[in-house]
């Protein structure tokens, strides 16, 4: 191996100019992959195939109708919907959503199927049609009738009458990615349309396709905005810290390579870009550095001590070439291991990154020599003895190691003590902040009409026809009432409430008989005139399945977290086990209760990868260290930032929602460069140079001190850049990931190098506190 790396870097001078013709060929071939690439904008696509919430969701869907949709929100600027002016512009806008396309139902006020009784005929009617010519008392006596709808009521319309709504229900054939920004595009234009003839209506939309949308919008905007931004600072940064404009370039070429290859991969193999995923450039762009720079300072040292150009590069690939590929290799793992999150762009964002690190190993092993080799680099010699700060910075390490070991362990404690006070919670509009439309519109309808997070039920009679059966519409019934009395519940849309609602008109329009029927052949009556007088797209499929043996009911939710939203369930879930049949026990479905799971799920799948990326880095540190001992001490710096990360969580926020449940393992990886780094310098000075264990720490930090600095400034700046995002999941990731790799740069520097001597040096308080470059000899093949 040892002949290997003294040979390579000279291998790859004599063959510059085939590495970078290849090069062009891989970054050409790659790249032509971007071109399949397309914008995911379906949130069902976090959730896998066998996810059992997702699979309950889906056999819903399939028993009745599904609900996706958008939803319009009226908020006339004279706080009264019930005018002829204003109910006129609901008519005309219900009208017109029947043309969004794949549209399959519209519901509002002024299309809501009232029903009375007119003799012994059941008449079922339009609420309110052609309301512009409605006299005040036709306008009043609607206002009356919808205020006292408990199917209209805090759905619809709020109970002061200053908003109302119109849900559009979506059916999408989901054959193309471009049906949510079609559907989208074509809403946004009726908003606009509508608010430049009717000014004195204030229009919010919103609703689950249009949530969708957004989703791809955000990976749209931070791509746009983020990727440019983060780019500019690392160039930024390197320029600044490196001080040399051609080792600036080749490392841009090397980086945006890294990149352009991750991302064309994925496009080969049909990926979608997803908004976990469209911070894979970013990412790639960040990580991709640490490589180049260790290689670049190595180098830079080399030519000051008087080597050629040439010369140095083939010390400096001689010195990096294990380390880089331990960092590569096991910093892929660490994202690979995403692969074990229950959400397939988790799977995606890992796997694209991990091509992407491995294409930076590559480059920066062959085309970045090749480059230099090429070009003008220029570095002034200067003397060999000369002190750096990071052997003043080694020195205080070591004439202080027992308060710093001290210190650190109990700043360590502290930390990781704060990690039970974080919990699985997660608002999920609140993914988004307030510079997106949909969470303004989102915000506006929960605070003025409705909450958007609904719970689906399916309850199962036993028999066909077997909705019709007093004592089923019972049960339904007092599960409803149940539900209605809970904390944050704003509607329950049930069947029991048309059925009441018939038995009243059946009667006369008795309000005495407003109550469930009591005979089974009356109800399936009063169904089946019903159903027949509905007109076209407004039936009760979205209610009642095929056979009439099971009805659905929605619960629509305001202001409930995540775990808010899974308490409720488990409650309603313990109520139907223990009042009614076994045949209606079932567990709440749908989007809301999907995404509740979510960030539970991940935290338990990504913790076997952890785990297994854990084994699997170890055990090539043990290989590559060739020491058990070694090895375990490095398992300290590499496990304890990431408990750190998630104390301070604990302290900071205490929320973990669906993007940090992936960070564990992506930070794992991560911070392992920098303890690869150090302990393969440190190994080298005790081995090679038969340094004692306090020589062989002052000669890491010369060595390789400025390098894990600088790569990790790159590295914090370049995540810090995510934590702008207006996209919560992409800034909770990219804070939570910075802070982590700030906790591993303090402990490499801190814990892990008195670690070391208190673990190889067993009467280090003997050694001399003041030894400098003179007693301690810096050889030539320093790393810096």
């Amino acid at each position: 191996m040892k002949n290997f790396e003294a040979g390579f870097g000279e291998w790859v001078i004599k063959r510059r100019w085939w590495i970078i013709i290849a090069t062009l060929a891989i970054l050409i071939g790659s790249a032509s992959g971007a071109r399949y690439l397309g914008f995911s904008n379906d949130a069902r696509e976090f959730f896998s195939g066998d996810n059992p919430r997702l699979k309950t969701f889906e056999a819903l869907e399939a028993t009745y109708t599904k609900i996706e949709g958008v939803f319009f929100l009226l908020a006339p600027k004279n706080g009264d919907v019930f005018t002829a002016r204003n109910l006129s512009a609901v008519e005309e806008l219900t009208e017109a959503s029947w043309q969004i396309p794949y549209s399959s139902r519209v519901d509002s006020i002024t299309n809501f199927q009232h029903t009375r009784a007119e003799g012994d005929d059941l008449i079922v009617e339009d609420l309110a049609r052609n309301s512009s010519s409605f006299s005040d008392a036709k306008i009043a006596r609607i206002r009356d009738i919808a205020l006292a709808e408990p199917l209209l009521l805090n759905r619809l319309v709020s109970k002061s009458g200053n908003v109302t709504g119109i849900n559009v229900n979506i059916i999408r054939p989901a054959k193309s990615i471009t049906e949510v920004p079609e559907i989208a595009k074509y809403a946004r234009e009726m908003a606009d349309n509508f608010r430049s003839k009717h000014p004195d209506i204030d229009l919010y939309l919103a609703g689950n396709t249009m949530m969708d949308n957004a989703f791809g919008e955000a990976g749209q905007k931070d791509m746009s905005t983020l990727l440019p931004l983060m780019f500019l600072v690392i160039i930024f940064i390197m320029g600044v810290m490196l001080r040399s404009l051609w080792g600036t370039v080749v490392t841009v070429i090397v980086i945006v390579a890294s990149a352009i290859t991750g991302f064309g991969l994925a496009g080969w193999v049909g990926i979608n870009i997803s908004p976990p995923l469209s911070n894979a450039p970013m990412i790639i762009l960040t990580l991709a550095v640490a490589d180049s720079i260790h290689i670049l300072v190595t180098m830079f040292h080399q030519m000051r001590l008087g080597k050629s150009k040439l010369e140095a590069i083939s010390e400096s690939m001689r010195i990096n070439l294990q380390p880089v590929f331990l960092t590569s290799i096991t910093t892929a793992i660490g994202f690979l291991a995403m692969n074990f999150s229950d959400a397939p762009p988790f799977h995606d964002l890992g796997n694209t990154v991990a091509a992407g690190v491995m294409a930076a190993f590559i480059y920066s092993i062959f085309t970045l020599p090749a480059l230099l080799s090429i070009f003008p680099v220029r570095v002034k010699a200067k003397a060999k003895s000369r002190r750096l700060l990071m052997d003043d910075f080694g020195d205080f390490v070591v004439s202080r190691r027992r308060p710093v070991f001290w210190g650190m362990l109990i700043l360590i404690i502290g930390f990781i003590s704060a990690v039970p006070l974080n919990t699985l919670d997660d608002v999920w509009i609140k993914y988004f902040d307030k510079s997106y439309e949909i969470r303004r519109a989102s915000d506006f309808i929960e605070a003025n009409l409705t909450g958007l997070d609904v719970i689906e039920y399916s309850l199962e009679s036993g028999s066909a026809g077997g909705i019709n059966d007093p004592q089923y519409l019972k049960k339904v019934e007092e599960f409803s009432n149940w539900y209605r009395k809970q904390a944050g519940v704003d509607h329950v849309n049930t069947i029991t409430d048309i059925f009441k609602r018939l038995n009243q008109n059946m009667h006369g329009d008795d309000k005495a008989y407003y109550r469930l029927p009591d005979k089974r052949d009356l109800a399936a009556q009063y169904l089946l005139l019903y159903e027949m007088s509905l007109p076209y797209g407004l039936d009760l499929n979205n209610q009642i399945n095929v056979d009439k043996s099971a009805t659905r009911i929605s619960v629509t939710l305001n202001g409930r977290s995540s775990r808010q939203i899974r308490e409720m369930d488990a409650k309603a879930v313990k109520w139907l086990k223990a009042n009614a049949p076994k045949n209606m026990q079932t567990m709440g479905a749908g989007l809301t209760m999907m995404f509740s799971y979510i960030s539970e799920t991940n935290i338990n799948s990504m913790l076997s990868g952890a785990v297994l990326a854990l084994i699997l880095i170890s055990g090539i540190l043990l290989f590559a260290l060739r020491s058990v001992k070694l090895g375990l001490v490095s398992l300290v710096p590499n496990l304890a930032p990431i408990f750190m990360t998630f104390g301070a969580w604990g302290l900071y926020m205490g929320n973990i929602g669906l993007g940090i449940a992936i960070v564990g393992p992506m930070t794992l990886g991560i911070v392992v460069d920098d303890t690869v780094h150090f302990l393969s310098k440190y190994t080298r000075a005790r081995r090679e140079l038969n340094m004692d264990a306090v020589n062989a720490v002052r000669y890491s930090f010369h060595s390789v001190g400025s390098a894990l600095l600088i790569t990790t400034i790159i590295l914090i700046s370049g995540f810090a850049v995510l934590a702008f995002s207006g996209f919560k999941f992409n800034s909770d990731l990219g804070l939570l990931t910075a802070i982590g790799i700030t906790f591993a740069l303090a402990l490499d520097f801190l814990f892990l190098p008195t670690l070391l001597m208190k673990v190889e040096e067993e009467k280090y308080e003997t050694v001399n506190n003041n030894i400098n470059l003179e007693p301690v000899p810096v050889p030539a093949d320093s790393g810096e």
